[in-house]
């Protein structure tokens, strides 16, 4: 948390105000953003950019410069990147970095926990080696198919709720959205990823889609630290089919929610609609023949 709703919410409300700027300041304040550059290299490389774009892949905001140099973030569990319309605007608690823009104003990243980080990459090939080594597709590509992700569960004895938390096998989705998806998809989130049928694959896949969709037009969940850029929640909380809803009926049979331990996280079903998965029984030995010694 945040998810990759909340990291493309940031990025739509940044992505107009940044494009075109150009940073006339730079000041890194908290050296384990940047870790293990020097946050002074850091401060050079950013100083005097002009900003051509804000991306994002997965759970990272890719903030592009000029001459094809880009400012890779991730959030973490508590990072925040704010929008502070001038000097007068309140400071956050915990700010890790400043970028001061042409205009005056300034994006700082919030980090309460400092698990957020930062990195300058030169290159548009050295940074698709540096996501492609960390991410899997991107789940809101209209490439991202049930085919595509029979392939990447293929063989797989995870529990899906393990698969679908793993970075390198789908990009962006958390704990929030994993239950969202599987209840939707009506599959139960301790199921090994690899006995998944076609129908089941389909299912998850539009789930995955839909839940997503569903928390950017919320402009994401404020639960915890996670706030837009100029400090308002998101809505998604408000939405929530069955994630934190331990106890309260469920939307689609009126069984009531239960929280479970899956992929070591604490995960919300329906016991309904969300059938446990068949043990495998293990094989019997074979019956000797009558008459067969000892």
């Amino acid at each position: 948390m945040p998810e990759l709703p909340e990291v493309e919410t940031i990025r739509r409300q940044l992505e107009p105000e940044l494009a075109g700027r150009r940073i006339v300041d730079a000041a890194v304040l908290d050296p384990l953003w940047s870790s293990p550059r020097d946050p002074r290299e850091v401060e050079r490389a950013l100083r005097g950019a002009r900003i051509v774009s804000l991306g994002r892949r997965g759970k990272y905001l890719l903030l592009e410069l000029e001459g094809e140099r880009f400012l890779v973030m991730h959030l973490r569990m508590t990072g925040n990147l704010l929008w502070l319309a001038s000097a007068d605007s309140e400071q956050p608690s915990h700010v890790r970095v400043r970028l001061v823009l042409d205009g005056g104003e300034r994006i700082v990243f919030d980090d309460v926990r400092r698990f957020g980080t930062g990195a300058v990459i030169e290159g548009r090939e050295a940074l698709e080696e540096y996501l492609g080594s960390r991410l899997g597709p991107e789940p809101l590509d209209p490439r991202f198919t049930a085919e595509l992700l029979g392939r990447q569960a293929s063989g797989r004895r995870a529990p899906v709720k393990a698969f679908l938390l793993d970075q390198s096998r789908i990009a962006g989705i958390g704990n929030i959205y994993a239950d969202e998806a599987l209840f939707r998809a009506r599959i139960h989130p301790l199921k090994p990823v690899g006995r998944l049928r076609r129908p089941e694959l389909e299912r998850l896949r539009d789930a995955i889609v839909d839940t997503l969709d569903a928390g950017i037009a919320a402009a994401g969940a404020s639960i915890d630290d996670y706030r837009h850029v100029d400090g308002q929640r998101g809505s998604m909380q408000e939405r929530f089919l069955v994630h934190l809803r331990e106890g309260e009926p469920c939307p689609r049979c009126g069984t009531a929610v239960v929280k479970l331990r899956a992929a070591g996280r604490g995960t919300y079903i329906c016991p309904n609609c969300q059938r446990a998965p068949r043990r495998s029984r293990a094989r019997r030995p074979a019956r000797r023949a009558a008459g067969a010694s000892a």
